[in-house]
């Protein structure tokens, strides 16, 4: 018999699917698990030994909701991601891919939305693209030394701008005809055919593309209606694939009309997926919507339906006011508009643009994503220390002013050093336990890859695992550590069907090794660390005392506090995966 080319030994072994742990020894063989078991595994003088004694053995953790889609062009090992026990990510969210559309197109569509550098963007798909389909993308995402495995949706508005060119798919009174609709959903069925998840879209105006010509233009998306969004839909329900979008933020709600999509009353259900600040500090009593809105509508209403939740407080950075929540209001959105630094302090420095964003800020009952509270707002940096430790809202107290008018002070004088910090959801602990043992929330929204100076949630998996641990110790549980586990691997990987999550005899060998001592405060805090191909520092994680292990494909990528050497230049074990592709599945039946 066969040396293995991997063994895990004496760890707390945990299998994805929610069941009891157990001791047990883990024999690995061309990147696929091949033994669990009680008894110890021989070593052969080639097979690499994780020493788990201690430890948890768990498979690597899912993370739905990434904008790596420019990053893994340059930095394919998506060390961020491997780092945390994250093996398989998903990009192509938000109606962004990187798949149609001319690369000036997606540099114009993704970098201001997901604050990622304009000519980074397109610097790396000028650089690296070699495709131009969905087929010719995920051979060459394959081809690419991947730390992690990568699933992708195809992206609307990436759809609609290649079929319609940008100036049409972002004007109003667009109306695409019959035969270009068509090219849309031939698309996206070839797109399922290579093993996309489906598609993701976005309804709210609230994000805007970059560029010159059609900058400030909400995605191209946003502008689609009726007839285009119903036959894009019946692909998806016809091939049982997934719509991932968000709601609109607005007067006009249209929540509705997503649950009414998704029902599958007299039909197939469309497996649909929203994001969601499920305990939003703007709107306090939503939460109780987002808790019980999903598990209904799947019982009564047969929708397969599930708000993206990220499962830990959602605070975010800003420089100045380079912020993507300022784009939700008019004042915020035109500050934002004007790239030239000169010209956009002059505006900020106009009575009449201050006396339009006090207006706006003092009315709260404008539908919002951010709470516009100033009070709630602390600096964190700033060349005037007197202000550091200090909300924005005391500041402008201490001044005399209000507290808009400090804020834009202090912005036209200091610019980007003015760093502070808001949560603008999910501050509440009782509620965001029960959010995440809630069967209507996913666990995701980590938006890894994008916002890089604004937020870092790529251990997310790790924080939610720290507080079901101090729970427990407390005698206050809202979760067993195999469900917590489950809800981060298994259920995602089933939902999406991808071919991962679980750590079974059969199973893809994608598993992280966890030191449960090192799941402490640590996990909570965050660095800055530099990313020379995007020419910044962005924020991150540093909790390597938790991951002992990162395993892809039966290849550790990540121990010792390090990346292995070559993973991500010289090679990489992570593959593309193809939804509804599943090996395991697959042997079950060539067996009977």
């Amino acid at each position: 018999m066969l040396d293995f080319d991997l063994v895990v030994t004496g760890g707390t072994w945990f299998d994805g699917t929610g069941a009891a742990p157990a001791q047990r020894h883990i024999g690995i063989r061309d990147g696929i698990v091949e033994a669990v078991t009680t008894a110890a595994l021989p070593i052969g003088p080639d097979t690499e030994v994780i020493d788990a004694a201690g430890k948890w053995v768990l498979p690597g953790f899912v993370d739905v909701h990434t904008h790596y889609d420019a990053e893994l062009l340059v930095k394919p090992e998506l060390s961020e991601s491997l780092r945390h026990g994250v093996t398989t990510v998903v990009v192509g969210n938000c109606s962004l891919s990187t798949v149609l559309a001319s690369n000036a197109d997606c540099a114009d569509l993704f970098s201001r939305v997901e604050a990622v550098p304009r000519a980074a963007v397109h610097d790396a798909l000028d650089a690296r693209r070699t495709w131009s389909s969905p087929g010719e993308y995920a051979k060459a995402l394959d081809a690419l030394p991947l730390g992690p495995n990568v699933a992708a949706f195809l992206g609307h508005s990436d759809l609609r701008t290649h079929v319609l060119g940008l100036g049409r798919a972002v004007t109003r009174d667009t109306t695409p005809t019959a035969a270009e609709i068509t090219q849309m959903t031939t698309l996206l069925d070839e797109a399922i055919d290579e093993g996309f998840l489906g598609l993701s879209s976005m309804s709210n105006p609230l994000d805007k593309i970059d560029g010159t010509e059609y900058r400030s233009r909400s995605l191209p998306s946003t502008y689609t209606r009726g007839k285009e969004v119903r036959a894009l839909n019946r692909v998806l329900r016809r091939r049982g694939r997934i719509l991932q979008s968000a709601p609109t933020v607005s007067l006009r709600p249209n929540i509705a009309k997503f649950f009414l999509a998704s029902s599958g009353i007299g039909r197939r259900a469309l497996r649909t997926s929203l994001l969601s600040a499920a305990d939003s500090k703007a709107y306090p009593p939503l939460v109780w919507f987002m808790l019980y809105a999903a598990p209904l509508l799947n019982r009564f209403a047969r929708t397969d339906f599930r708000w993206q939740h990220l499962p830990v407080p959602f605070t975010v950075y800003a420089d100045g006011i380079d912020l993507v929540v300022f784009e939700e209001f008019g004042a915020g959105a035109a500050a934002l508009h004007l790239k030239d630094q000169v010209e956009r302090n002059e505006l900020l420095r106009s009575e009449d643009y201050r006396r339009w964003f006090r207006k706006q800020y003092d009315n709260k009952f404008t539908p919002r994503i951010w709470h516009r509270d100033f009070f709630d707002a602390e600096i964190v940096a700033c060349p005037d220390e007197s202000v550091v430790g200090k909300s924005i809202g005391q500041v402008g107290k201490d001044r005399g002013l209000h507290p808009v008018d400090a804020y834009l002070d202090l912005v036209v004088e200091y610019g980007a050093a003015l760093r502070w910090r808001t949560t603008i959801a999910n501050d509440r602990p009782g509620y965001l336990n029960k959010l995440a043992a809630n069967p209507g929330v996913q666990m995701g929204f980590g938006d890894a890859g994008a916002h890089l100076r604004n937020m870092a949630f790529y251990n997310f998996g790790l924080r939610l695992l720290e507080r079901v641990l101090r729970a427990q110790e407390a005698g206050t549980p809202f979760l067993s550590v195999e469900r917590a586990i489950h809800r981060l691997t298994g259920e995602l990987a089933d939902w999406y069907q991808l071919d991962a999550g679980h750590l079974r005899e059969g199973d893809r060998a994608d598993l992280v090794v966890i030191d449960p001592a090192g799941l402490d405060d640590e996990v909570h805090r965050l660095r800055e660390a530099p990313l020379p191909e995007f020419g910044l520092d962005r924020m991150v994680n540093r909790n390597d005392r938790a991951v002992v292990a990162t395993v892809v494909n039966g290849r550790r990528v990540f121990g010792a506090g390090e990346v292995t050497p070559g993973v991500g230049a010289r090679w990489g074990s992570g593959r593309f995966l193809r939804a509804g592709r599943n090996r395991r599945a697959r042997l079950a039946r060539e067996a009977r």
